[in-house]
């Protein structure tokens, strides 16, 4: 296989939109539980530092995935989507190993394919699953397109 190929580069090219991924997932995240989005809960979720943090808000700020500023952090509509969409993957994902597939849930796993679902694979496993509401850890699951067709 060529190191030029497409689907190499795009691979390489995928490592960025996996970090947006995840703070956009752990905003959602913390925005669905009810609490403060603030970057010391973000810094902490995401082991990361707070200076990092504040680096990324701002890149997400530029890209019209949050609104960042002195009042706080709020996903965007487009910041929404994606974050809902990532944890709607990663809760499938848990439901695939723990009730299809009998396996203890290893989330660095799931963490590791969730970036790489597309809409066509997530609807189909979710129709596969039949449409669950809830992940092993009793958190509902986002709706997708293929939940409002059952």
């Amino acid at each position: 296989m060529d190191i030029l190929d497409d689907d190499e580069v795009l691979f390489v090219g995928t490592a960025d939109a996996e970090h947006i991924e995840m703070y956009l997932k752990a905003i959602w995240h913390l925005k669905e539980r009810g609490e403060a989005v603030k970057i010391s809960t973000i810094a902490k979720m995401l082991n990361v530092r707070q200076p990092s943090v504040v680096q990324m808000l701002k890149k997400l700020n530029g890209k019209n995935l949050v609104n960042y500023n002195k009042a706080g952090v709020k996903l965007t509509e487009d910041g929404q989507k994606i974050g809902s969409s990532m944890m709607r993957n990663s809760r499938l994902l848990e439901v695939l190993m723990e009730s299809a597939l009998k396996v203890k849930i290893d989330e660095e796993m799931v963490c590791g394919i969730e970036h790489h679902m597309n809409k066509q694979f997530t609807d189909a496993l979710c129709t596969m699953l039949k449409h669950p509401r809830k992940c092993p850890h009793d958190h509902e699951i986002p709706l997708g397109e293929c939940c409002e067709s059952s």
